[in-house]
């Protein structure tokens, strides 16, 4: 299922007033953690997908890619991309994740940045990828953490006082669909494990070389002491792979 919320008004407009919608990739607490697992930037055709308001594209601009393209299926997304960005050589389409087909090898790089975890089948897009990356190019994803997946509530166990007990998972070998509260809407997202992530990967040709659970820098604890049930149980899940 293609789902696309954002060009929902309301849905959109409590987007637009997250943290990391205002203040960039300074304000997504994994940034540091998925920047320092991209490869060296200068001179490489990068795809940016999920792009949103192509924060990540025109990171890669300013590290001297060559040129980026930036897919999203919201028309909303694409229309703030494109109104912050100022450069010819980053190009947005509208287009479905699920739907890419770009030519064999047409990339040196590919980022997606907490997106495929609203997309059904990460097997099949993980050969797309493949196909489109020249040889020993590089896949960077970021998704929702399989521990904060596995429940559609993806919310603690309370005690009487209203503490923060402890994060429940159930259900974690049971991957699929979940209608997970997201900005007070309902919203559908895919549930897959460590290893089904890695294993796709693996199978459809790539070379892991990193993974990530990142959790609050302690500059970010010092800032923000509400941060420090973060370091409880991860939230992210990150991998950098190469094209074999």
């Amino acid at each position: 299922m293609k789902q696309n919320k954002y060009d929902d008004s309301e849905f959109f407009a409590n987007y637009s007033q997250m943290p990391r919608s205002i203040g960039g990739l300074n304000a997504a607490g994994e940034w540091q953690e998925l920047r320092a697992m991209l490869p060296e930037l200068r001179d490489k055709k990068v795809l940016d997908l999920g792009c949103g308001f192509g924060w990540h594209s025109r990171y890669a601009r300013e590290q001297h890619a060559r040129s980026v393209v930036g897919v999203d299926l919201s028309e909303n997304m694409l229309e703030r991309a494109r109104a912050m960005t100022n450069d010819s050589e980053i190009k947005y389409f509208r287009l479905a994740i699920e739907d890419i087909d770009f030519t064999a090898g047409e990339f040196d790089v590919v980022i997606s940045s907490l997106a495929l975890h609203y997309i059904e089948r990460f097997d099949i897009l993980c050969q797309k990828i493949h196909h489109c990356l020249a040889p020993e190019g590089t896949f960077v994803l970021s998704v929702e953490h399989p521990v904060f997946t596995a429940l559609a509530s993806q919310d603690w166990y309370y005690g009487p006082q209203g503490e923060r007990l402890h994060w429940p998972v159930d259900d974690y070998h049971h991957e699929g669909s979940r209608q997970a509260r997201f900005l007070d809407n309902d919203v559908i997202k895919y549930h897959r494990t460590v290893a089904t992530h890695m294993n796709a990967l693996i199978e459809s040709g790539f070379r892991i070389t990193k993974v990530s659970e990142p959790q609050p820098t302690q500059e970010m604890l010092d800032k923000n002491p509400d941060m420090r049930d973060e370091t409880r149980r991860p939230i992210f899940l990150m991998i950098a792979a190469v094209k074999n």
